[in-house]
C-alpha cells in the first residue's frame, strides 16, 4: 500500500482547491415580460418557458385572492362575535 513521505502543507492542499468553489449562475432575461429568470426554468413573472405558456398565473393570483379574501371575512365574523351588548344594539 502506498504511503506518502512527507505531509503536504496546507498552501499546497489549499491551492488544489482553488478551483472547487462555486460560481453564480447566470440570469437571462425572459423572451415574453423581459425580467430576469434562472436559465432552463418556467418564468415565475408570466408562466412561460421557450415562448410557450407553461403556467396559469393568473389562475394562481385569483386562488391567492380567494384565499386572503375568505379569511379577512372569517376574521369580519370573529370580530362580530366579540362585540358587548351595547356595541350590537348600536348596529
Amino acid at each position: 500500500m502506498a504511503v506518502p513521505k512527507q505531509r503536504k502543507t496546507k498552501s499546497r492542499r489549499n491551492n488544489r482547491r482553488s478551483h472547487h468553489s462555486l460560481s453564480k449562475m447566470g440570469a437571462h432575461a425572459c423572451s415574453k415580460c423581459g425580467n430576469l429568470k434562472r436559465p432552463h426554468n418556467v418564468c415565475e413573472n408570466c408562466g412561460t418557458y421557450k415562448g410557450r405558456e407553461m403556467v396559469d398565473v393568473l389562475a394562481k393570483l385569483e386562488k391567492r385572492e380567494k384565499k386572503k379574501k375568505a379569511k379577512e371575512l372569517a376574521q369580519q365574523e370573529e370580530q362580530a362575535g366579540n362585540l358587548s351588548m351595547e356595541e350590537l344594539s348600536k348596529k
